[in-house]
């Protein structure tokens, strides 16, 4: 059976998930550096699956700072304190390897919890190289869009690392993963999991709206437009991975 991870993106949307029930999956607490990360406690009152916390301090690249290093030890104790099921991290050097020196000092902060690589991974100089460096260090799983800007683009790529890795690391597919593309991306792929946000958006309730500001960068989402899990693409999904694996 595929495991499907999803990201939580409102504090509506895990609700959303629990109601699709979600079978041997994931929800991943993203870390908005914007809004702050939905807090792990609130995500698993209201899912039936682990829960992983993501750990990024900011947008941007995945060159962090000795203070930015320090947040995300702090962010990875709360995280831990409250239930987290997993950690989700990703740190690379100014040469786009796998930054293995920060890399080591996070793992040993997330243990004994299970720890994934995020599409940091996508942005690796060699991502065959990359991936051995990760299974040196001891993650568990790697998340990647085969560094292209979708797992559909970048599909012969997550195959060509699936076959490498051999059962030493999971390789999740994620990027763009949709109800009209995941029968291809398992098939072609030979993925036993998957990531993606299964989101829509929602009409803000506001009646008053005030069309010459917005509260946030210019290529934000709409500002009375709100991304909430989407119960039925969320089965469908589903419905799909049963069906291949």
């Amino acid at each position: 059976m595929a495991s499907s991870w999803r990201c939580a993106w409102t504090r509506w949307s895990p609700p959303s998930t629990r109601s699709a029930e979600v079978p041997a999956g994931s929800s991943c607490a993203r870390a908005s550096w914007k809004e702050g990360p939905p807090p792990a406690w609130v995500v698993k009152q209201c899912v039936r699956v682990p829960v992983f916390v993501m750990i990024r301090p900011r947008g941007g690249d995945f060159l962090y700072s000795d203070r930015e290093v320090e947040v995300m030890k702090a962010d990875i104790r709360l995280a831990k304190l409250h239930g987290a099921d997993g950690l989700v991290f990703g740190a690379l050097t100014e040469d786009g390897r796998i930054d293995t020196e920060l890399c080591t000092a996070l793992l040993a902060v997330c243990r004994p919890l299970p720890v994934t690589f995020h599409r940091a991974f996508d942005m690796v100089h060699d991502p065959v190289v990359a991936l051995e460096t990760l299974i040196s260090l001891g993650f568990e799983r790697v998340l990647t869009s085969g560094c292209d800007s979708s797992a559909l683009e970048g599909l012969s790529l997550i195959k060509r690392l699936a076959e490498q890795a051999k059962g030493r690391i999971v390789v999740v597919p994620g990027g763009g993963i949709t109800e009209r593309n995941l029968q291809r991306i398992l098939e072609g792929s030979t993925a036993s999991e998957f990531h993606c946000s299964a989101r829509s958006a929602r009409d803000s309730g506001m009646k008053f709206r005030n069309p010459n500001v917005a509260m946030g960068a210019s290529f934000s989402a709409p500002e009375y437009s709100i991304k909430v899990a989407d119960v039925a693409k969320v089965r469908t999904l589903n419905a799909i991975a049963k069906n291949i694996l």
